[in-house]
């Protein structure tokens, strides 16, 4: 993901902006977008573990396929 932080001129009541990929996200100060990217990188790298589900027994779905 790209993450950028920029001076915005679009909407003066957040001069700021976070781009996301595609996505803008607009904040009223440059340390609000900081905060904003320093929160959200913090989550990106987080362990995320997957919950494994065993198959069923009868095969389920798999069965028809």
């Amino acid at each position: 993901m790209k993450i950028v932080v920029s001076a915005s001129r679009r909407n003066p009541a957040c001069p700021w902006q976070v781009q996301l990929d595609q996505h803008v996200v607009g904040f009223r100060s440059e340390a609000e977008a900081r905060a904003f990217v320093a929160t959200l990188e913090r989550r990106l790298r987080a362990p995320h573990p997957l919950k494994r589900e065993p198959w069923p027994a009868n095969g389920g779905s798999v069965a028809r396929h």
